[in-house]
């Protein structure tokens, strides 16, 4: 898919569970300075309280993965065994996308964004790594998930294992990854750094 008449972006956020990144990409999104275009991925999971179908993720079944993968237009794909049984997220390549004159945000993981960089070419995946200390995160992890009609408590202690695992620095030195953004503070101020990054390369 690479393509040297490509000019867009697309601007990778990513980053360990309850770093703030999905809260981040939102805000970014709403952003009028700055002229992106959502990139929505796809996921076998439940959808969770509180999200809503083409928000955070397009919610599919296993039978509709199937026929994207048929089709030839997954992009990406991950599958998690999780204590709910195996989750799948991935990237569904849309016709409509136009990188020679749009730029794109999305949001996923390390694995993801290797196997978007080799499909799509290193001059249109730009990686945003938004990092938490590990005490903030575990702190902000299990506070979100009280609020959850069904805490799934042990998801979330494998998910957090996980990521330590998932985005050592060898596979994030591996990826080639540079930008990194302390969301340890106030989040306007991690915010305000992954605005004024992208700003210089649009």
């Amino acid at each position: 898919m690479k393509d040297n008449m490509n000019t867009g972006h697309i601007f990778y956020i990513m980053g360990k569970s309850a770093s703030g990144k999905d809260t981040l990409y939102s805000l970014l999104l709403e952003k009028e300075s700055l002229p992106l275009k959502r990139l929505v991925l796809y996921t076998t999971r439940p959808i969770r309280q509180g999200e809503k179908e083409g928000r955070e993720y397009h919610f599919i079944d296993v039978d509709k993965l199937n026929e994207f993968r048929a089709a030839g237009r997954v992009v990406e794909e991950r599958t998690y065994q999780t204590v709910e049984g195996p989750w799948t997220y991935c990237t569904i390549h849309d016709d409509k996308m136009d990188l020679t004159g749009d730029s794109y945000l999305a949001i996923g993981t390390l694995e993801s964004y290797v196997q978007m960089k080799a499909y799509y070419g290193d001059e249109v995946m730009v990686p945003l790594y938004v990092e938490v200390s590990d005490d903030i995160r575990l702190e902000r992890a299990l506070n979100r998930e009280r609020k959850q009609e069904t805490p799934r408590y042990q998801e979330m202690c494998r998910r957090f294992l996980a990521d330590c695992q998932d985005f050592s620095e060898e596979n994030i030195a591996a990826a080639g990854i540079s930008r990194r953004f302390s969301n340890d503070g106030e989040m306007e101020e991690c915010l305000g750094k992954l605005e004024e990054c992208i700003l210089g390369m649009l």
